[in-house]
């Protein structure tokens, strides 16, 4: 109830507003009466306080002291009853309350107090039963819209034309989900809220306002939760004031019902994923029995087999977080549910699969050139930069070669994975590694010392500790041998030594080996111990 309103109340016929007028759109939320001096101590915001002033009769200073704390507590008005135990209001007093805007009402000298306080409390009750009515029939209203299948898009448009503005809802992220009109445009709100995202006190009011330069509109912002968690924003392109009851709670029924509808469609989302990261779990871990098994239930993702496709793994930095496992946890799954809202802006059909801590994304292309390889670079920095402004974490990938077909991607996973390790072994950070196929060191490398000391000695036999070639002579040859394609001219021309020399040291190395250095297999291994005589320094 304003306090222009209480003329309607029948003890308050004969009132007036003798002292700021200017104030009469404060509203009265709770009525006392005036029994001491140091009232204003227990007086609460929006509260109408009533007297005979007979406290203050020999003491006109605490009347301008009341007035004072009052305002500046947020009370409503002060009524005071004349012509009982004062005649009149001071010019003075009345001159403070027009400055303040505070109203003094002059209560009618034929009702008491009692009645007065009583049937305005009376009147708010009433006025707050029917807002409750209000709510329930709107709260219906909302639900009906959603359980008879129109959606949110359509629930927004009735809601626009309940508070007589445009709406849209966003997601935590500031992107539009759905407008009350397809002619709305909220970049400059959108930016305003993406921008002040981490801003915790900004964002834990369930009601603010602010206005846009670029724009020039003013819009109210209230925030839609899902559990524990912020969904979104539900912006009402105008101005609400705290004191516009209808529509607040017009709007508070549509975020409740709103609530309910996000937490079914997150609960089909949860399942959607669930489903699609059991898929590739069982594809890359060779689960299925046949290649048309695969293939058809890559069809239900959109996954189709005769397209080309890079594979991306991301994982996240720990090194920027330190709360517990839980809570890592939790913040690494919203991070990669943001990461599949970003999808949406690439050009190339993406699809977004988790394991644990590692983000995979598939990119569908439609030929390997070069260009896609580079899209495909620019895309996962496009990722990272966002995730570092937006969480402040560091997220690196790993990236395959290109597959060229689907069933081919488990393959491209692994070469993806193989990436990431290297980048991390490296021990950089923020990364994007592309694979980059092994040579012979390095398979060689992936077995143990022992390992490749016993094929070595198995592979020269015994060449391998011959006494007489304690300077490496023979096995000097036999390299320059195997790297010159078995051409004796051009050996003894790389050595420095006659034709016969080469001649000679070569069979006196079949001997060694027990067999002939033109057996393939035999130069095969052969080959391969050298290779680990060199990085094992044997």
């Amino acid at each position: 109830m304003k306090v222009a309103e209480i003329v309607d109340v029948p003890a308050l016929k004969r009132c007036e507003v003798i002292a700021g007028a200017e104030g009469t759109n404060r509203e009265i939320l709770h009525v006392n009466m005036m029994d001491a001096p140091d009232i204003a101590r227990f007086l609460k915001p929006n509260e109408l306080l009533v007297t005979t002033a007979y406290h203050v009769k020999d003491q006109p200073d605490l009347l301008t002291e009341l007035i004072i704390e009052m305002n500046k507590q947020g009370c409503a008005a002060l009524g005071i009853k004349t012509k009982r135990f004062i005649e009149k209001v001071p010019e003075d007093i009345k001159q403070l309350a027009d400055e303040l805007s505070f109203p003094i009402i002059e209560l009618p000298a034929s009702s008491s107090l009692g009645d007065i306080v009583n049937q305005t409390l009376s009147s708010i009750l009433d006025k707050r039963t029917n807002e409750l009515r209000f709510a329930i029939e709107t709260h219906k209203q909302f639900s009906h819209h959603i359980m008879s299948g129109k959606g949110i898009q359509q629930l927004l448009r009735r809601l626009g034309e309940m508070v007589n503005a445009p709406v849209a809802l966003l997601d935590q992220y500031a992107k539009t989900v759905s407008m009350s009109s397809p002619q709305l445009n909220l970049s400059p709100a959108a930016r305003e809220l993406y921008a002040r995202g981490s801003q915790a006190p900004f964002m834990k009011n369930p009601y603010f306002t602010f206005s846009t330069i670029e724009d020039k509109k003013t819009y109210s912002v209230f925030s839609v939760f899902t559990q524990d968690k912020k969904a979104g924003f539900l912006v009402v392109c105008r101005n609400i004031q705290t004191d516009d009851h209808a529509a607040l709670l017009t709007i508070e029924q549509a975020t409740n019902v709103i609530s309910f509808e996000l937490i079914k469609e997150n609960a089909l989302k949860q399942y959607s994923r669930r489903v699609r990261n059991e898929f590739f779990l069982n594809f890359t871990e060779g689960m299925y029995s046949s290649q048309e098994e695969i293939i058809n239930r890559a069809k239900e993702f959109k996954l189709e087999n005769e397209r080309y496709y890079y594979c991306a793994i991301g994982k996240l930095s720990p090194r920027d977080f330190e709360g517990s496992y839980t809570q890592s946890q939790f913040e690494t799954d919203n991070i990669y549910e943001y990461i599949e809202e970003e999808l949406i802006q690439f050009s190339i059909s993406t699809h977004l699969f988790t394991r644990g801590d590692l983000c995979i994304l598939l990119f569908q292309v439609d030929s390997s050139a070069q260009e896609h390889q580079e899209y495909v670079r620019n895309s996962l920095q496009f990722v990272q930069s966002n995730v570092y402004s937006r969480f402040g974490r560091t997220i690196s990938f790993g990236i395959s070669n290109v597959s060229r077909q689907f069933l081919n991607v488990n393959k491209a996973f692994k070469e993806a994975h193989d990436a990431l390790d290297s980048g991390w072994m490296s021990g950089a950070e923020g990364f994007i590694q592309t694979y980059r196929t092994k040579d012979v060191l390095e398979l060689l490398r992936v077995i143990s010392e022992e390992d490749l000391t016993e094929f070595y000695e198995y592979a020269l036999q015994q060449l391998a500790s011959h006494k007489g070639d304690e300077d490496g002579t023979l096995l000097h040859t036999l390299f320059v041998y195997l790297e010159t394609h078995c051409q004796i001219s051009e050996t003894a021309k790389r050595l420095f030594v006659h034709r016969n020399t080469v001649v000679y040291r070569l069979e006196k190395c079949e001997e060694l080996l027990g067999s002939k250095l033109n057996d393939a297999e035999t130069t095969l291994q052969v080959r391969l111990a050298l290779r680990i005589k060199k990085m094992l320094s044997l």
